[in-house]
């Protein structure tokens, strides 16, 4: 359903069909005025009290649902409680619709007008990670405002004017796009601004708090707004701030304009709350491990999200699909270009981290390796097409899977950054190195410098602003990339990059810190495992050994050989086999039942490289090299 031709919504009040108003373009005749007190940290419970003015007996209030980044119908509606919605003093009675569990239908007694509202309930943030991710701790919190709210129907929600305040706990601090009138007793009063601005504007708040300027003596202020469980983790040495400062120089050098008055990363180091990068138009909110900064050397694989995320500013919040523009948060988005979205995204967040030094051109090289040799093996490529995925966030949002590699699960991301590295070497083969998808980013994203209005893009005009940099078939390319079955992995960018794909029997030391940050063993490319230092099973690939052995994610290899796992053992009988070439036995445990069964698997341990291909040119070393300013 797209908003361009909705007139109505038909939801169900009391068991017959009513009509909602679909948002139009009009002005709102009030304004919501909102009140949130985060201070029970304790509990992660929120209490939100609004007062909407301008509204009517018939007005229908929303919960968010389908909300931006997520591109699915994600909010979280199971944790508002408590509500009670009052006018002039005097209850009004709701009924929720039940067609629509996030719409509420107001059902007053008596004849009296109703002109405004007051609203209040409690926000019950998760108190546990099998809840879903943890936003609260004692010492930090994230807020995200779609979850603090209701909003009236029948109104785009750039037309609702929003004033917000915000209750933090004593002492605390916090970030934010949202720019400020004040605080008194840790009560900070918003300048008023629209719904739309409010929703894409969260806050971070904590105890230590650490603030670096990105960008000094530029334009646009740049914010790194770090929080963090402890100060100590805080302490970030002058190099590595450098290469986040480098990262805002490049990323401005690639685009050529900025969309945003001032932008701040929302930046967490922390055990306590759950990981997430998420973008939004003039900051993004990006949580990692606490020893992202203290532990820097082993903790390269982090270092793309910021990257990531920052890009976004400009691919997919100032320019966006089509389909996924919509007008307030209950119309349904579709997602059938997120990998220009998301993919490009993630190509372009990798090729800054190199550029700006948060990477390395080794670190750079070795995380292509692993992305490219995941979908060298992956088996649900036989099967379904990289366009498919792209209904991911709507069919499964973040729920756990079984048999993902070939299930497939949101490779718009991944498969979608070696899709744009064959067309930038392609540009750059064709035009023997004076243009590049440099060229394309430049012109597609510097449009409309420092306008922060939405400029939608479908797939002919993607075409379009590639042909205008080299002109070619890109139409039956990206469509054969995207929508083609059984297929081998869209690897020719490397090979035109200059590079091949090899294995060897040591991982590089990228992949050995990423094990060592998740504790696990990655034996994609042997047995076909992952698996944990206490021998639990985390990913199994669908036909290859150790799933012909009747290996599955969730069991618990006990013992190798008779003696007790470890990954040494593990990895010794691997390299044992391949000389003596017999099985592998190994003791499984599934909850209280074990069997005993073997691998049959010679070939040895095998990890992914990226070897040069001297007989081509380093293209991809010139797409790695940091940019000089003009």
């Amino acid at each position: 359903m797209n908003s361009a031709g909705l007139a109505l919504l038909i939801v169900s009040v009391g068991g017959s069909a009513a009509l909602l108003a679909a948002p139009l373009d009009r002005a709102f005749p009030g304004k919501l005025t909102l009140s949130v007190d985060a201070s029970d940290t304790q509990h992660r419970v929120v209490h939100v009290e609004e007062h909407i003015a301008g509204v009517s007996r018939a007005s229908v209030l929303l919960f968010p649902k389908w909300l931006p980044g997520n591109h699915s119908h994600t909010g979280p509606i199971e944790r508002l409680t408590g509500l009670r919605i009052s006018s002039h003093g005097v209850p009004v009675n709701w009924q929720r619709d039940p067609l629509d569990v996030y719409a509420f239908h107001l059902q007053p007694t008596g004849t009296a007008a109703i002109t405004e509202l007051d609203v209040a309930f409690d926000y019950l943030s998760p108190t546990e990670p099998a809840i879903d991710p943890v936003e609260m701790s004692p010492d930090l919190a994230v807020l995200d405002w779609n979850e603090l709210l209701l909003y009236p129907a029948g109104f785009y929600a750039r037309r609702i004017p929003v004033s917000a305040h915000l209750t933090l706990p004593a002492g605390w601090q916090y970030a934010s796009a949202l720019e400020s009138e004040g605080t008194h007793e840790d009560r900070t009063q918003f300048k008023a601004t629209d719904l739309e601005t409010l929703m894409d504007s969260p806050i971070y708040a904590g105890r230590h708090v650490a603030r670096f300027d990105l960008n000094p003596g530029g334009g646009a202020p740049v914010k790194l707004n770090v929080f963090a469980d402890r100060p100590g983790q805080l302490v970030l040495k002058d190099e590595h701030l450098a290469a986040y400062r480098a990262l805002v120089q490049q990323a401005q050098l690639l685009y050529g304009s900025h969309h945003y008055e001032h932008y701040d990363f929302l930046y967490a180091l922390s055990d306590q709350i759950h990981g997430k990068g998420l973008e939004h138009h003039q900051s993004s909110e990006d949580t990692v491990g606490s020893g992202a900064f203290s532990d820097w050397d082993k903790t390269a694989w982090y270092r793309d999200l910021l990257p990531h995320e920052y890009t976004h500013s400009w691919n997919g919040k100032f320019r966006r699909p089509a389909d996924l523009w919509t007008p307030n948060y209950n119309v349904p988005m579709q997602d059938s270009l997120l990998w220009v979205y998301e993919g490009q995204t993630e190509y372009w967040g990798d090729v800054l981290a190199a550029r700006s030094g948060l990477w390395n051109k080794q670190q750079a090289l070795d995380q292509l390796a692993l992305v490219a040799s995941y979908y060298d093996l992956q088996p649900g490529r036989q099967w379904r097409s990289l366009q498919d995925t792209t209904n991911d966030p709507i069919i499964n949002h973040h729920r756990p899977t079984s048999w993902e590699n070939w299930s497939r699960y949101k490779d718009y991301y991944d498969e979608g950054l070696l899709i744009w590295l064959d067309v930038d070497t392609l540009i750059r083969e064709r035009s023997q190195g004076r243009r590049s998808l440099d060229d394309f980013a430049h012109a597609f994203f510097s449009i409309h410098d420092g306008s922060r209005t939405v400029l939608t893009y479908t797939f002919e005009d993607v075409v379009r602003a590639l042909n205008q940099i080299e002109v070619y078939d890109w139409a039956s390319l990206l469509r054969t990339r995207v929508e083609g079955v059984g297929q081998p992995a869209p690897l020719d960018g490397l090979k035109r990059g200059g590079y091949q794909l090899v294995y060897t029997d040591k991982p590089s030391d990228f992949q050995k810190d990423i094990e060592g940050l998740h504790k696990q063993l990655n034996l994609l490319h042997s047995i076909g495992a992952v698996i944990g230092d206490d021998g639990a099973l985390s990913e199994v690939v669908w036909g290859k050994s150790a799933f012909q052995a009747g290996l599955v994610a969730s069991a618990q290899i006990v013992a190798v050989n008779g003696q007790a796992y470890s990954p040494e053992l593990l990895t010794e009988a691997i390299t044992a086999a391949k000389a003596s070439h017999q099985p592998i036995a190994l003791i499984l445990r599934s909850g209280s039942v074990y069997r005993i069964t073997s691998i049959e698997y010679y070939e040895g341990l095998r990890y992914p490289h990226l070897e040069r291909d001297p007989s081509v040119p380093a293209r991809l070393d010139d797409i790695l090299k940091s940019r000089e300013r003009l």
